[in-house]
C-alpha cells in the first residue's frame, strides 16, 4: 500500500492543532517551540492529505484554510458526515475528547489521534476505549516523549540492565498544570521503565495559578510519589510557581540517566564513564513519528508501539494524585468507587 494516500481532518484549529500562532499569543507561546503540531505533523507525511478542519471560531478557520487550503467547517460533526477521511486529530479541549471519539469510531474512522490529557473522567476514558476496540479504530495520543528515539533508546537500554537495577526515579517540572505537563512525565515514566503505576500519594498545590486556558480550567502541580509496579519509586515535584527546568531522573545500581528535555546523559557509578545521547531530530518532530507510525498501522496493519490504554493508565494516575489530597492517603489503582467519577478541570 506504498503508494495509497491517507485523507485526513483535524478537529480543533487552536495552537497544537492548527499550528495557529494567535492562539499561542494568548497563551504565552510559540507555535516553533513545539514538538510539532497535528497540522504540521500530518501535512509533513507525503501520503497523507489534509483536506479538512473544523472549529467555532470564524478566525481559526480561515487562517487555517489559507495555510492549507483544506475545507473548513464550524461544525466537528458536519465535517466527520461530508468528508471520508482516514485519520482525525482531535486538538479540542479535554472535557470533548471522548464525544469526538466515539464519534469517529462509530462513524469508521480508522484513526484516532487524540490530545492529552485522555478526558475529564474515567468513564469518558473507557467509553472512548471501548468504542475504538469496537470499531477496530487505532486511538492514540500526544505523549510525544513516547515517540522520540532517545527516549526509547533509554528504555531498550534499561531493559538490557544497562543501568543495572532501577532504584528509584524523581521527576521535576516548572508550572504545575499535573493534568498538562504532568501527563507528559508519568506517560515516560511507564514507557521508560516498563512498569505502569500502582499506587498514588500525592498533595496538590493550593497556590491558585490561573489557568492559561481560562476560569473554566483548574490544572494544579503538586508534590508526591508514585509507586510503579515491583516497587519501584518515584519522586514528584512539580509546584506550580516552580522555576525548576522539567528532568526525570532514572537511578540504577549501575549508573543513572538524566533527561534534558528530548536529551539524555548517562553515568556510571564504577567506571565514572559518561555519556551524552543528543536530542534527535533526523526523523522529525515526536509528532511526525507517531503520524508515520499511524500511516504504517493503517498500511498493513505493523504492530503499533503504543496502547490507548497505557495513556489511561496515566489519566488513572492523575487523578489518584487528585484522589490522594482529598482523601491524605496512599490510591491503589485501578480507581475504585467514587474515585472513578472525580472530574478533571484540565484543558
Amino acid at each position: 500500500m506504498a503508494d495509497l494516500t491517507y485523507k485526513a481532518g483535524i478537529v480543533g484549529l487552536g495552537f497544537i492543532g492548527g499550528a495557529d500562532q494567535i492562539s499561542g499569543d494568548a497563551l504565552g507561546q510559540r507555535v516553533e517551540d513545539l514538538d510539532g503540531t497535528h497540522q504540521k505533523a500530518l501535512s509533513n507525511h507525503p501520503r497523507v492529505e489534509l483536506v479538512a478542519g473544523s472549529s467555532r471560531d470564524a478566525g481559526r478557520r480561515e487562517r487555517f484554510a489559507e495555510r492549507t487550503g483544506a475545507v473548513v467547517y464550524d461544525d466537528w460533526r458536519r465535517m466527520l458526515d461530508e468528508e471520508t477521511l482516514d485519520i482525525v486529530s482531535i486538538a479540542t479541549y479535554t472535557p470533548v475528547h471522548a464525544e469526538i471519539t466515539v464519534a469517529c469510531a462509530d462513524r469508521g474512522i480508522r484513526a484516532v489521534y487524540c490530545e492529552k490529557p485522555v478526558a475529564s473522567t474515567m468513564a469518558q476514558a473507557d467509553s472512548m476505549l471501548q468504542a475504538c476496540e469496537r470499531a477496530g479504530t487505532l486511538l492514540t495520543f500526544n505523549h510525544n516523549l513516547r515517540f522520540h528515539t532517545t527516549y526509547r533508546r533509554l528504555r531498550d537500554h534499561i531493559a538490557n540492565g544497562g543501568l543495572g537495577e532501577l532504584t528509584s526515579v524523581s521527576v521535576q517540572w516548572p508550572t504545575g498544570r499535573l493534568g498538562n505537563v504532568g501527563t507528559h512525565m508519568f506517560d515516560a515514566i511507564q514507557m521508560v521503565t516498563g512498569r505502569p503505576v500502582m499506587a498514588v500519594s500525592g498533595l496538590l498545590d493550593e497556590a491558585g495559578k490561573p489557568d492559561c486556558r481560562g476560569d473554566t480550567f483548574r490544572d494544579p502541580g503538586g508534590w508526591g510519589m508514585l509507586r510503579l509496579e515491583g516497587g519501584l519509586m518515584v519522586s514528584v515535584d512539580a509546584a506550580d510557581y516552580a522555576r525548576v527546568p522539567p528532568r526525570i531522573r532514572f537511578n540504577g545500581t549501575e549508573g543513572r540517566a538524566l533527561t534534558s528535555g528530548h536529551a539524555i546523559d548517562l553515568e556510571y557509578w564504577e567506571t565514572e564513564q559518561r555519556e551524552h545521547w543528543p536530542a534527535d531530530y533526523s526523523e522529525g518532530t515526536g509528532m511526525d513519528r507517531a503520524v508515520r507510525e499511524i500511516v504504517d498501522w493503517l498500511d498493513d496493519g505493523t504492530p503499533f508501539p503504543y496502547a490507548a490504554g497505557e495513556a489511561v493508565r496515566t489519566l488513572e494516575a492523575i487523578i489518584a494524585f487528585h484522589a490522594s489530597h482529598r482523601r491524605g492517603t496512599w490510591v491503589e489503582l485501578p480507581l475504585k468507587g467514587p474515585d472513578r467519577d472525580f472530574v478533571l478541570h484540565s484543558g
